[in-house]
């Protein structure tokens, strides 16, 4: 999933970033309001991060532009230190979805962008993906091999959750690559090397063999592994 960080703090969003990103997100950052409204208007995010004190446009405004000007229903979870209840209110009438208050754990951050985007792509009650001896809880961003977490990479989580989301299915080479990098990369040779690190990773625990290449058209996780 992508999220857009709307922080100009580059300590407290290179911590959001590495955090998201390690969990399988596919973060940007933007340190102001009218770079983070032009990529809001020029590419697809799941979620958003955003800060109140931004520097020129403000959160508060750049909330109201993205709903009225951009006409974008993007999540909006705003970060700020500000925490009285007209503070709040501003917010949630500035188009906020969820509001956290400065400082806060990345876990919770966590747990409310997947709580928003699941609100927003009416997937509330989402239960953990289950594929055979793997599993993939969407909530906590993890995978596990017959019960045992498997420490993947954040390219290799989202590979495998778009695989295991239709098991048996033929994903080409676009398909994939849309999926893990938001759009088709210049050589085929990025989604070679991801998915042969993907298998590396899922071998260690002896879960090979479960991607299966068909030359030419795609890849696909063996249905095989599904009953």
């Amino acid at each position: 999933m992508n999220v857009l960080i709307v922080e100009d703090d580059a300590e407290i969003a290179a911590n959001l970033y590495d955090w998201l990103a390690a969990r399988g997100w596919q973060p940007d950052a933007a340190a102001d309001g009218l770079t983070a409204l032009h990529l809001v208007a020029t590419r697809h995010f799941d979620a958003c991060i955003l800060d109140l004190g931004l520097p020129g446009m403000d959160g508060l405004t750049l909330a109201r532009r993205i709903r009225e000007d951009a006409r974008s229903p993007l999540p909006i979870l705003m970060l700020t230190a500000r925490d009285t209840l007209d503070d709040k209110l501003a917010g949630f009438e500035a188009g906020a979805d969820d509001y956290l208050v400065k400082p806060f754990a990345l876990r919770e951050v966590g747990a409310r962008l997947q709580a928003l985007v699941k609100r927003s792509q009416g997937r509330v009650g989402e239960s953990p993906l289950r594929v055979g001896g793997l599993c993939y809880d969407p909530f906590s961003g993890e995978a596990s091999w017959q019960g045992q977490a498997l420490k993947l990479s954040p390219k290799s989580l989202s590979l495998l959750q778009t695989l295991m989301r239709q098991p048996g299915r033929l994903f080409s080479r676009e398909e994939l690559e849309q999926a893990v990098w938001g759009e088709p990369q210049a050589s085929s040779d990025t989604l070679r090397a991801h998915l042969s690190q993907l298998r590396r990773e899922l071998a260690a625990p002896g879960a090979q063999g479960l991607i299966e290449t068909v030359h030419g058209r795609g890849y696909r996780l063996r249905q095989a592994d599904a009953t």
